[in-house]
């Protein structure tokens, strides 16, 4: 069926919605301080984005072609595969790591999406889709990705830091005075926001039953601490 005008306008409206809700997804999952645990939660959250845009195009969606597909333009970058191994190094590794592959995990899903729409919107499927080809607009994709998403970290960043302040009224009540969250009270709301992260994680398919119990055990221990 052809689309008019308007509903072409509300699609494309709708698919950048989806690269960016992918794209901040992916970048929580980079976040995970697990080596290969990240790689795999990312890998399968681009993969449920070719998913959902072959529903907004109305296109048969594969899984082993969309599986090869995502692999074949996003499973060999250098940089990726570079802030993967930092997370092996003790202590700072770890952190530097996990911000690197966030950055980068929600870059490369923000050129992924970016490929897939140019490729659908010209009239391509995923059954036709070369990789080969595509990879120097993926590559350079990528790079304007690394923006995209560093923009996206500091807006996010910048809205929980306002909602914590909005926690924190600095005018004592008369009735009830209350003393501003301390540094545990504050982590111990960072780990749970991540544990619902994590929930979504599973629930989108994208990390499985013991990636979740092993994460999920690993941040409940830290609220003990």
């Amino acid at each position: 069926m052809e689309l008019n005008e308007n509903d072409l306008r509300e699609r494309a409206i709708n698919v950048e919605k989806l690269i960016r809700n992918h794209v901040l997804w992916s970048m929580g999952a980079g976040l995970i301080p697990i080596p290969i645990v990240d790689f795999f939660a990312v890998g399968g959250i681009q993969l449920d984005l070719v998913r959902q845009m072959c529903k907004l195009y109305d296109l048969k969606f594969k899984e082993n072609d969309g599986k090869a597909i995502v692999s074949a333009l996003t499973g060999s970058g250098v940089a990726r595969l570079g802030a993967q191994a930092i997370k092996f190094i003790p202590g700072v590794g770890t952190v530097l790591g996990s911000v690197s592959m966030s950055v980068l995990s929600g870059a490369s899903t923000y050129a992924l999406g970016q490929v897939f729409k140019k490729h659908f919107e010209t009239g391509g499927t995923i059954l036709d889709f070369d990789a080969s080809r595509l990879k120097k607009m993926y590559d350079e994709q990528f790079e304007k990705g690394k923006k995209v998403a560093r923009d996206m970290k500091r807006d996010q960043e910048a809205k929980e830091k306002a909602a914590a302040a909005a926690e924190i009224d600095p005018r004592p009540s008369e009735s009830a005075p209350t003393a501003p969250a301390d540094g545990k009270q504050l982590r111990a709301k960072e780990i749970l926001d991540e544990l619902k992260q994590l929930t979504d994680l599973k629930d989108s398919g994208a990390i499985n039953q013991e990636e979740y119990d092993k994460i999920k055990g690993s941040l409940l221990a830290q609220l003990d601490n």
